[in-house]
């Protein structure tokens, strides 16, 4: 490596760079950072090269960094797993070679977080906690995970993206940082788009339509279109609530408390409404 000082400026971006070079150094100083520690840094930035969280890399609106783990291994074959302690199937990541990538990576200060099955399910709100802060550390496991003294000693906070297994955590850090990333002030064109999508206040998002207004006899519900302003919001907001009861009982549970009286609760009576309000809608429709 050169020991000429780097430039902490805006990122020089060329119409030839593949998406690997986006990593390339410089980054911008200050920009919310996602280090990942991971056996395949070739599998970054991936989809998040693309698009809109592409372009913002480009820009320097935020920073990736990549560590491969594999350089940290133990021995002539950079070992980086052994068996598990009391026996069992399958390999886990020592912690000593996890403790020197970790320590490679950097960003202290950061909270650091384990992509794993066990972990605390993601959400919007933790999505919206970390993109107010300056970055995270990514730990993305492989094998049967990590040792656990290791994520106790870098207090490591495990979050989970799902009640599945994957084969490795890679894919599960790409959607920790696009949910994370697409928050950030300027990373997506429209910021009040966040205000109207799912979760954003506790509900899944209302059933979206646009042109033709008639296709295949199904036709855009007439209120989408009378532009009556204040008409069209209750709609929204009737067919969001009514969803969120029908596919997502949690949530509603979690939104009801202290947004909704008893006599409209069981006004939106779930499922059946939902299948009841389409098949009105489209058997008729104005040609």
């Amino acid at each position: 490596m050169s020991d000429k000082p780097k430039s902490h400026g805006r990122l020089s971006i060329r119409a030839s760079l593949q998406p690997r070079d986006l990593m390339a150094e410089p980054q911008v100083k200050g920009a919310w950072a996602a280090h990942v520690v991971t056996l395949f840094p070739e599998a970054f930035p991936g989809i998040l090269g693309l698009s809109l969280t592409g372009r913002a890399l480009a820009e320097g609106l935020w920073n990736l960094r990549t560590t491969d783990l594999r350089p940290f291994g133990i021995g002539k074959h950079r070992n980086v797993d052994d068996t598990p302690a009391g026996g069992g199937a399958g390999m886990v990541i020592r912690p000593d070679v996890m403790d020197a990538a970790l320590r490679d990576a950097g960003g202290g200060g950061l909270p650091v977080i384990y992509l794993s099955p066990r972990g605390k399910p993601f959400t919007q709100a933790r999505a919206r906690e970390l993109a107010q802060g300056p970055g995270m550390v990514l730990i993305c496991g492989r094998f049967e995970g990590v040792d656990q003294r290791v994520l106790d000693a870098h207090q490591v906070e495990e979050i989970s993206i799902g009640d599945y297994v994957l084969t490795g955590g890679e894919l599960a850090a790409q959607v920790l940082i696009d949910a994370t990333v697409r928050l950030i002030p300027r990373v997506l064109g429209n910021q009040d788009s966040l205000a109207e999508e799912s979760f954003s206040d506790g509900l899944l998002e209302h059933p979206q339509y646009t042109k033709p207004a008639l296709w295949e006899g199904r036709a855009i519900p007439e209120v989408l279109l009378s532009g009556n302003h204040a008409a069209i919001a209750t709609w929204r907001r009737d067919m969001a609530e009514r969803l969120t009861k029908e596919r997502r009982p949690d949530l509603w549970r979690a939104y009801g408390q202290p947004h909704m009286d008893p006599t409209k609760d069981r006004q939106l009576s779930g499922a059946s409404d939902q299948s009841r309000t389409y098949r009105e809608q489209t058997e008729d429709p104005k040609r």
